[in-house]
This record gives C-alpha cells, sequence and structure tokens, in this order.
C-alpha cells in the first residue's frame, strides 16, 4: 500500500485522515478523542467545516487548536476554547445529556461489531501490554448520538475477539445495544488506512462500503483478524484534494515544531 500510496502523492495515514474528516459537518457537535481523531476533526474544521464545534474531554468546548494536543489537558485545547467547564458538566450536562451528536474515538483493538478496547492486551489480572485504558471512552460510546472511529488496520488491531471491553459497540450485533436500554445509534463509521466501513443495517457487523485508492480486496483481508464482508456496490475513496493535503500537513508541521520547541526547553 506504501509504495502504490506514494505514486498517488499521499500516505495511507493522509487518506484515513481525510477521508475521517469528510464524514463531519458544520453542524456537529464533536467529542474528540487525542490522536488520529483529533487531526481529522481539526481538518474538517479548517477546510470544509469551520463552524463544527469540537469537545475535548477536559472540559473545552468550540476549542480551535493551531497545533494537535498532545493530551486532553494540552494548554492549547483551553486557550483556544469558547468556554472551558468542569469535567463533571462536561459529561454530566453536554454528553449524557444527549448534545453530543459525534463521539470521535480510535482503538487498540476492534471487533467485527465495533466494540473497542484501550485497556489490556492479553488476560486483564496478567497482560501483555497495558494500555492507556477508556478515560471517557465508554460513556462517549454510550452517550453520544454515534460513534466514528478511525485505525490503521492490522491483525493486531482487528480482531475476531478483543480482550478488553472498554468502549461498548454493538455487542453480539443485532439488536443488543436496545437490549441492555442504551439508546444511541453506536459505532456508525469505521475508517481505517485502506477502507471506510459501515455496519450492516441488522446484523452491525462492519462491511467495507470503500476502498481507499490503490487498496485491493485483499490487503484489506490480510490485515484483518476477521472474514471481511464487503458490499455489494463497492466504491472508491476519492483521494484527497489539494486543499485536504496541504491543511493536513501544515498542522502535521505545526505540531511537529511546537512539541520539539516544548521538548527542547523552548517557547512553543
Amino acid at each position: 500500500m506504501s509504495e502504490a500510496s506514494t505514486k498517488l502523492g499521499f500516505t495511507p495515514n493522509e487518506m484515513m485522515t481525510i477521508a475521517a474528516s469528510r464524514a463531519l459537518g458544520n453542524d456537529d457537535v464533536c467529542f474528540v478523542g487525542i490522536g488520529a481523531p483529533s487531526a481529522a476533526c481539526n481538518v474538517a474544521r479548517l477546510t470544509h467545516a469551520p463552524d463544527v464545534t469540537l469537545i475535548y474531554e477536559s472540559g473545552t468546548i468550540g476549542t480551535a487548536p493551531d497545533v494537535l494536543p498532545l493530551s486532553i489537558g494540552d494548554g492549547e485545547l483551553c486557550d483556544t476554547a469558547v468556554t472551558t467547564v468542569s469535567v463533571p458538566e462536561m459529561f454530566r450536562y453536554w454528553l449524557q445529556g444527549g448534545r453530543i451528536s459525534i463521539g470521535f474515538l480510535g482503538a487498540a483493538q476492534i471487533d467485527r461489531f465495533g466494540n473497542i478496547n484501550t485497556t489490556v492486551i492479553g488476560d486483564y489480572a496478567h497482560p501483555k501490554t497495558r494500555l492507556p485504558g477508556g478515560g471517557g471512552a465508554p460513556e462517549i460510546a454510550t452517550s453520544s448520538k454515534e460513534i466514528y472511529i478511525t485505525m490503521a488496520q492490522s491483525k493486531r488491531g482487528m480482531v475476531e475477539k478483543i480482550d478488553f471491553f472498554t468502549s461498548f459497540g454493538h455487542g453480539e450485533g443485532g439488536d443488543h445495544r436496545q437490549r441492555l436500554g442504551i439508546g444511541t445509534k453506536g459505532p456508525t463509521l469505521l475508517i481505517t488506512d485502506l477502507a471506510t466501513w459501515k455496519p450492516d443495517p441488522v446484523t452491525k457487523e462492519f462491511t467495507v462500503v470503500s476502498l481507499h485508492p490503490g487498496v485491493s480486496r485483499e490487503q484489506v483481508q490480510e490485515t484483518c483478524g476477521w472474514t471481511v464482508k464487503f458490499a455489494d456496490r463497492l466504491e472508491v475513496t476519492p483521494a484527497p484534494t489539494e486543499l485536504e493535503l496541504s491543511t493536513l500537513r501544515a498542522l502535521q508541521a505545526r505540531t511537529k515544531a511546537a512539541h520539539e520547541g516544548t521538548a527542547n526547553g523552548k517557547a512553543a
């Protein structure tokens, strides 16, 4: 994939970030995860959705960072926010109050029904790897009106059975969310570095609806731990535009310069 994408003028990660950014609209109120979700949301804000409202877990509302934050506690978020509220208010009033249209999450492990693990790899008591944990993601996954997920594909990440349920997706599939009394839609979009996936309307199993430019069905299957289902009408994701690429690259360059400056003891 890397060779093909290089010839096309963009990397798989750039395609993933830009494809994810396109899913957001001006009217969205988006609860943003750190990392790839943050990059996608801010590219949307800087291109086609200037009025999108970005909210981070630390309580910052309407933030418009010039560089991508290192964590939810990054001062850049508070400095550029319209307002900052307490964390309890953020979760009780904004999130659990049904005011978030999109929760944008990343994942260390994900299964075919959009259940996410960001807690441990291996047995919980004796894990092979202890991950950062859920933070507010479990609440985001159940209280946001719908969930978008972005991650790079690998058999280690896209697995038949996740090692730990950090954030509930569609559970066992079908109407599992409804049977548990969860009234929100759950994961409605998964964007990887190879493809765009959406849940089947009935089974809720994620199905590939669009391949990114230069990607084959075989590449998607080779990097996924379950048997992949493809839509009958499989599309090709539109390649990044010059504006989208230049916006993402400029954002990443500013972020790199700012964070290196901080590491070297210089003013960012």
